[in-house]
């Protein structure tokens, strides 16, 4: 499977937010990574469902909603109808997690389920079969720009260990501290969907950091 890359928005220029989805529909990305927080399950709070319909009305790619927020179950209609393909939710935050995950893909969408850098691994082994994706924090939630955790590669090993005995086309997406500088380990450890925010977007080139993290191989790697 050619890995994807899924820009985080929550790092894009809200001021100009128009032009930086036109820009990703121009670019090699696959995805759209939209992260919710609701100031509870994380300390910040982010976009809601106008600001996601919004997005989805210049989007030419999947919006890739990442809901870090408590009780998700409550809203997971809204975002399909805002307009989600894929929905993630938090392993943390769910009471009923096969429940949920089962209502996502009843509305349509992929399902997917997150863990925070605390949450082991094999917490997944008994839903991964029914997931479509599995995301891996690399940092803990709330806020972009952080730095990246290195104990990620090995969860992120752990996980694909999983999927390979019960899940081969499991989605593993990878998000916090991504760059050019960690993505081809990241892929080597097994991940396949990387969420880059401020890597792009802070970039002078933002169409050029695209293709770079799209096009890796080891003469464009950084050490």
């Amino acid at each position: 499977m050619n890995h994807l890359i899924a820009p985080s928005i929550l790092s894009a220029d809200f001021a100009h937010l128009k032009q930086d989805i036109l820009m990703l529909n121009n670019s090699e990305a696959d995805w759209i990574h939209v992260d919710v927080m609701d100031g509870v399950f994380v300390p910040n709070i982010s976009f809601g469902f106008p600001v996601i319909a919004a997005v989805k009305n210049y989007a030419l790619k999947p919006l890739d909603v990442h809901l870090m927020i408590t009780n998700p179950d409550r809203y997971l209609e809204d975002f399909q109808k805002a307009g989600a393909n894929v929905i993630t939710v938090h392993y943390e935050a769910c009471d009923h997690l096969d429940r949920t995950i089962h209502k996502i893909k009843e509305l349509g969408c992929k399902a997917g389920v997150a863990i925070n850098p605390h949450t082991p691994v094999s917490l997944l082994e008994n839903v991964i079969e029914e997931l479509d994706l599995a995301l891996i924090m690399t940092v803990n939630p709330g806020f972009g720009g952080q730095k990246f955790i290195a104990n990620s590669y090995h969860k992120i090993q752990q996980l694909r260990a999983m999927a390979d005995e019960k899940n081969p086309d499991l989605f593993i997406e990878v998000d916090g501290g991504v760059s050019n500088h960690n993505s081809l380990a990241l892929l080597k450890a097994g991940a396949n969907v990387l969420v880059a925010g401020n890597a792009i977007f802070a970039a002078e080139d933002q169409l050029h950091a695209i293709a770079e993290l799209k096009n890796i191989s080891p003469d464009t790697f950084h050490a």
